[in-house]
């Protein structure tokens, strides 16, 4: 698309914000259970490991679904399936809200895991956006499209104030009108690509497809620790938080939500700065900054703004991380295959956030009141992850080299 039209260029901002926004929306329903983890840690008698388990099911579906989600997005467009996801996301979320009305442990468990639908809407917008750049403006494509999981920097903030403003289940109500109005959006301003055509494979043997290019399970393994490392922070800080340092919900969402944005204003840079240095040495100076910051998180940084700094700059890290992956992807993945390629590895990405709350429930130490366990794993594999991009992925690929090639 490198000689566009005005109405092209015009037309794919347009449907790179509606795309965002509905991101935005989609996270913003995926991480209301996890932002309220101390009201149903307190209505429901929880304990940390069952708060862990509560908070992680929404993005078990949501990261296994993303696969599924991928491909038929190659089949029916972003249009289609961005409403979709968004739609029926509704119906979870209200059952969420009966939930913790009825003080039904069961029944939020259960909707939390169906709630997973509206983490599905990654893979949506990776084939989605991409189809409207050109390989060289991917980076920075894909980059501010994945801006949108500032949806659980909008949750993390908001969900607590509007719980204790206007009541539980009616912010359960407001966000559900705000996926049905993103929908209507969508629906009615989305366009897909001038060059971009459904592609009819089956969905099985197109995501076997996927699973033989090597280059799907490489940027899998670094896609599950950077946005897996992003996920379970966002979901696990405000408890986190309210363990370590004592902060009430709305203090915690707060901080957590400076958390989310931190990323959320980083992963665009990174996808920038891949785009021109090469993704590769975006990932290794990411991962290098989560093995420090993860370990500098473990000696518990004392006062308000060591502890901010450290995280801030974590949530950077990790969102440069995210960019830089996904720019690698946008390039590598073959023309028809970047639907069901993003899918998988965004699906890796959401099983890289699901298990880490888990380990940090079920290894906090009461009487210390001590993390340290789960931290340190957290070094310990974003070392690995470093070690395995310098030395088991080759080269310096830019977006810019690729396109030359095709």
């Amino acid at each position: 698309m490198s000689g566009t039209s005005p109405a092209v260029t015009s037309g794919r901002t347009l449907n790179l914000v509606l795309a965002t926004a509905a991101s935005v929306a989609g996270f913003w329903a995926w991480n209301s259970v996890a932002t309220l983890g101390a009201f149903y840690t307190q209505n429901l008698e929880l304990t940390p490991a069952t708060t862990g388990i509560l908070v992680a099911m929404p993005v078990f579906v949501g990261s296994l679904g993303r696969i599924v989600v991928g491909a038929l997005t190659d089949k029916y467009g972003g249009r289609a399936m961005f409403s979709f996801v968004l739609l029926a996301s509704i119906i979870p979320l209200m059952l969420v809200a009966i939930g913790g009305l009825l003080s039904s442990f069961a029944l939020v468990l259960g909707a939390g895991l169906l709630l997973g639908v509206a983490g599905t809407v990654f893979a949506v917008g990776i084939p989605f956006v991409s189809a409207w750049y050109d390989p060289s403006r991917r980076g920075f494509a894909t980059g501010v499209f994945g801006a949108g999981m500032g949806g659980t920097a909008l949750a993390a903030f908001l969900n607590p104030r509007l719980v204790a403003g206007i009541g539980y289940f009616p912010t359960h109500l407001l966000i559900a009108g705000v996926l049905a109005a993103m929908a209507a959006l969508v629906w009615f301003l989305m366009k897909e690509a001038p060059d971009w055509e459904p592609h009819h494979v089956p969905v099985v043997p197109k995501l076997l497809d996927a699973a033989r290019t090597p280059v799907t399970w490489k940027m899998c393994f670094l896609y599950a620790v950077v946005f897996g490392g992003f996920v379970s922070f966002a979901t696990y800080l405000p408890t986190y938080l309210r363990d370590i340092y004592s902060f009430d919900p709305a203090g915690a969402g707060a901080r957590t939500a400076g958390f989310a944005l931190a990323a959320v204003l980083a992963r665009p840079i990174g996808g920038v700065l891949a785009d021109k240095f090469g993704p590769k040495p975006v990932v290794v100076a990411s991962l290098a900054a989560v093995a420090v910051l993860a370990w500098v998180v473990n000696m518990r940084p004392d006062g308000e703004i060591p502890a901010g700094l450290t995280f801030v700059g974590m949530a950077a890290a990790l969102g440069l991380g995210t960019g830089g992956v996904f720019a690698w992807v946008g390039v590598l993945a073959p023309q028809g295959k970047v639907g069901s390629i993003s899918g998988v590895v965004s699906a890796a990405g959401g099983l890289g956030g699901y298990f880490p709350p888990l380990i940090m429930g079920a290894t906090y130490d009461a009487a210390t009141r001590s993390y340290s366990i789960g931290l340190l794993l957290l070094v310990a594999t974003a070392l690995a992850a470093l070690a395995f991009t310098v030395w088991g992925v080759q080269g310096r690929v830019t977006a810019a080299k690729v396109q030359e090639a095709r």
